[in-house]
């Protein structure tokens, strides 16, 4: 039977949004072994929350260069017009995440893609559909409709609930949890790890890839791992689907050693020349495909 792993997380924060490449690692190396359950913090109900706390536009894109050069992240360096809520766009999540995993996963990427990427506003309704209806199988304009549904409104506020679960954890203790509402809470991304008989162990906030393999590794010795890929086309015929430069070179790492992204990115723009995968601008880098 598989792990169940559950994935707190919010469109919103640059810390989810940087841990990409050790999450498609996991994926990667686990496989099928994890069964995963995407669940939306809602870090802010209201922009105001932000503001309340020194947030501007101009305070968060000038973070977004330490987060590009510790983790390879594409970002946009516009100045937004105001900062923005999260809930809206945790709604939309959970309500792709509703028609299967993937669809959730996709539509958790084009939201962190149009915050971190773009000028647009992660509270705007037409922003938020027009992201979504990007992705295959997904469609914004009808998502954004039912956003403030009552039936939506009470699902939402359960996952809140959820990621409000957090003290006298590891998560809190390790300090990374956080309780900027109220309750303690787990920060984006935390992963908690269930094994068939119960037991489990989490994973607080931003974690590295070794954290969660060595956490795997006592959960369940008898786990098979995959070893590291060897080429880009191998990554890109596993995952099926657009990937990061940073995410392929993750998965291509020797182990204990960081990625070479100089190599893989070469190997990017080859296979690219050569008509096999397309580069799609994504702000100061890219995000590939299978042509």
């Amino acid at each position: 039977m598989a792990i169940a792993t559950t994935h707190f997380t919010d469109p919103g924060c640059p810390w989810a949004y940087s841990a990409r490449p050790a999450l498609r690692t996991l994926e990667w190396r686990f496989g099928d072994q994890l069964e995963w359950e995407l669940v939306v913090i809602g870090l802010t109900e209201d922009a105001k929350q932000y503001e309340d706390r020194g947030y501007t536009p101009e305070r968060m894109v000038s973070s977004w260069p330490v987060y590009h050069e510790r983790f390879g992240m594409p970002f946009g360096y516009q100045i937004k017009a105001g900062v923005s809520a999260t809930s809206r766009a945790c709604r939309a999540v959970m309500l792709a995440n509703e028609q299967s995993h993937e669809m959730g996963e996709a539509a958790l990427s084009a939201l962190q893609f149009m915050q971190f990427t773009t000028i647009e506003m992660l509270e705007d309704d037409a922003a938020i559909a027009a992201a979504l209806d990007e992705v295959d199988g997904l469609d914004g304009t009808a998502i954004v409709a039912r956003l403030d549904d009552a039936d939506v409104l009470e699902r939402y506020e359960v996952q809140r609930t959820r990621a409000r679960q957090a003290a006298g954890g590891a998560t809190e203790a390790q300090g990374k949890s956080a309780d900027s509402d109220g309750p303690v809470r787990y920060t984006a991304p935390s992963l908690i790890f269930t094994a068939p008989d119960g037991s489990s162990l989490e994973a607080g906030g931003f974690q590295t890839i070794e954290a969660y393999d060595v956490i795997l590794a006592n959960l369940d010795p008898t786990l098979k791992r995959r070893p590291r890929a060897e080429s880009v086309t191998e990554v890109f015929d596993f995952f099926g689907r657009p990937l990061l430069t940073a995410e392929i070179a993750a998965v291509m790492a020797e182990p204990m050693m960081p990625p070479n992204t100089g190599a893989v990115l070469a190997e990017l723009q080859e296979l690219a020349a050569e008509g096999k995968i397309v580069r799609d601008l994504l702000g100061d880098d890219a995000l590939w495909r299978a042509a």
